[in-house]
């Protein structure tokens, strides 16, 4: 359970500081109309997100006997992960900026996480394939436990970034967040690595 939650949580964690279509909405709310409407942005994705989380694993699980199948979703996560550690290293050596701004916080944030690519993929290539690796191991509360280590996160990171930014407008181009998404780069490519292991296995590449 520990295991599901910490990888739930470093995933979470990378996603919630990484610019991103409701990144920039949480810095743009906060910027313009204070840390309460970033703070409504950064609760979009616990609305947003069920339906989703429950479509993927009901989805996937149907798929449970094509090892082919999931061994092509598994390489899929992997990139998508390794993508994710490029884009957070980046991250961690440039000034991010924020663009655009929305009034309505909480109805603009549900809008902008349905209408991006990011949930569905990540869900569809990394979050339902680890719920489900819970669930046939007859540790559904693992699983569980992914997905509170995930949101919470998730959510915590981006309220967390709204606070900052609402109090010091000087985080973003600081060291600490540099470095944090350097360090987050770096967990994120091994996680990558223990994902295209599991691929591998799957394809019949990998005998242990």
């Amino acid at each position: 359970m520990v295991a599901f939650f910490s990888a739930g949580a470093l995933l979470g964690l990378s996603a919630g500081f990484s610019p991103g279509p409701l990144f920039a909405l949480v810095l743009s709310q906060t910027l313009q109309h204070g840390i309460k409407e970033g703070c409504k942005v950064a609760l979009a994705p616990l609305v947003t997100d069920l339906p989703l989380i429950i479509l993927s694993t009901l989805l996937l699980r149907q798929l449970a006997d094509f090892k082919q199948i999931l061994g092509a979703v598994s390489l899929v996560g992997a990139l998508y992960l390794l993508q994710m550690a490029y884009e957070t290293f980046r991250c961690g050596l440039q000034e991010t900026r924020a663009e655009g701004s929305a009034p309505q916080s909480l109805g603009r944030g549900m809008l902008v996480n349905i209408l991006s690519p990011h949930p569905y993929l990540f869900w569809l290539s990394v979050g339902a394939p680890t719920l489900l690796k819970g669930i046939n191991a007859g540790q559904p509360w693992s699983a569980v436990s992914f997905v509170i280590g995930f949101h919470g996160c998730l959510v915590g990171s981006k309220l967390v970034l709204a606070l900052m930014v609402g109090k010091s407008r000087r985080f973003l181009a600081g060291d600490t967040y540099h470095r944090i998404m350097r360090s987050l780069a770096v967990l994120l490519v091994i996680f990558a690595a223990l994902l295209g292991k599991e691929a591998g296995s799957l394809f019949g590449l990998i005998r242990f």
